[in-house]
């Protein structure tokens, strides 16, 4: 590709690692393109956050392009992952440590299995407080890093598939096709309260959005490596 064609508008599929925010990916991106062909100013940006403890499909749009992420922010998103039944943390994940336990003896795999109903359709949903959404200003995370409470009001939210494809002790894996706006966090959180338990996000992997497949991604360093091929 040339430089024209990233300022005409590319639609980029990244493979997002563990531990990167969308935010470092889209500045690494931006900045390898600038170098690779000399390039002052281009416009780069991503068609909805992945969490940076969340892995998995990234779509990145360069130049006119960027104009479209709102049609790609809006379409449905598919999710593998893992949650742990028995203990809770502030940020429904493991970005806080474990401030709960709960029994899960009553738990059998019948009943893990018949919860998931509950949560297919429209649902009403907290966002974690440990989020990037805003209020007053301020992102949600800033004011639970400062041990400030906050009202954080619901959300309607639609899953349209929830699966159970794993179970080992206290560790479920999952798969789940939900709409814009959907926390897993959450819907963790929210599971083991359904379970009369609690529990907790360990693993998560965004697998699709819309009919774009992170099994198509390739990984920043390979789309750094093909700029250099270029």
């Amino acid at each position: 590709m040339t430089a024209e064609d990233f300022k005409n508008g590319q639609v980029l599929l990244i493979d997002k690692p563990l531990n990167w925010t969308s935010f470092q990916a889209v500045n690494k991106l931006r900045w390898e393109i600038r170098q690779a062909f000399n390039i002052k100013k281009i416009k780069v940006g991503h068609a909805g956050t992945l969490d940076p403890l969340a892995t998995g499909l990234l779509i990145i749009c360069t130049g006119k392009m960027t104009k479209q992420i709102h049609t790609f922010q809006g379409q449905d998103k598919e999710y593998t992952g893992t949650f742990v039944l028995g203990s809770t943390t502030p940020s429904y994940d493991l970005e806080t440590e474990i401030d709960q336990s709960f029994p899960t003896e009553h738990i059998s795999e019948v009943l893990i299995h018949d919860t998931t109903k509950i949560f297919i359709g429209d649902i009403e949903q907290f966002p974690p407080v440990f989020s990037a959404l805003k209020k007053d200003g301020k992102r949600l995370y800033e004011y639970a890093r400062a041990g400030e409470q906050v009202d954080v009001k619901s959300r309607t939210v639609h899953i349209s598939e929830f699966e159970i494809t794993n179970i080992e002790g206290n560790t479920i894996d999952f798969r789940v096709v939900c709409s814009k706006g959907t926390y897993i966090r959450s819907l963790a959180h929210d599971f083991g309260k359904a379970l009369n338990s609690g529990a907790h996000l360990s693993v998560l992997r965004r697998t699709k959005i819309g009919d774009f497949d992170v099994a198509n991604a390739t990984s920043p360093e390979d789309f750094i490596q093909s700029l250099s091929s270029e």
